[in-house]
């Protein structure tokens, strides 16, 4: 199986961008994962939510496949423990699932189409983060997730 996280926009902070880096090369050790970062839309100021949301999709969905499971990062999306988390990607690994792409939205969220393209949706918190945070929250969850499955002595119940 490859898992994939694609996110709208770079990651700025220094950081975040090490913190990321840090779990991209824990995970190599673990599941095939590519990591796709597709530029901010240029000119949003001419644009009003929608369009923007809609000019965001036109470019992710040339990211997917056909047969590509896909979850958004949403707010309103099933809510996990770590544990249950990495049933959740065992669960995909053992259903044969080729590709398992999560998906990232920009500041206002996904357009339509990309909910109905969408197989489900997960949510990291009630709480709001902004979505370059999301990207380190959830490479390091997916790490956790992997160190569960080994049973190696990262997580800790």
């Amino acid at each position: 199986m490859k898992i994939s996280l694609i996110a709208i926009g770079k990651t700025e902070d220094k950081y975040l961008i090490e913190g990321i880096d840090k779990y991209l090369s824990r995970l190599k050790h673990y599941i095939n994962f590519s990591f796709t970062v597709i530029p901010d839309i240029k000119n949003t100021k001419n644009l009003t939510e929608a369009q923007q949301k809609s000019k965001e999709a036109e470019l992710i969905l040339k990211q997917l496949n056909n047969s590509d499971v896909v979850v958004l990062m949403d707010e309103k999306g099933k809510k996990y423990s770590s544990v249950q988390f990495s049933q959740y990607i065992n669960k995909q690994m053992v259903g044969s699932v080729q590709n398992l792409v999560f998906i990232i939205g920009g500041p206002y969220g996904f357009d339509e189409s990309i909910y109905k393209r969408a197989n489900s949706s997960i949510s990291l918190s009630d709480m709001t983060f902004s979505h370059q945070m999301v990207r380190l929250f959830f490479v390091e969850q997916l790490y956790r997730a992997f160190t569960i499955l080994k049973n190696e002595p990262y997580h800790h119940e």
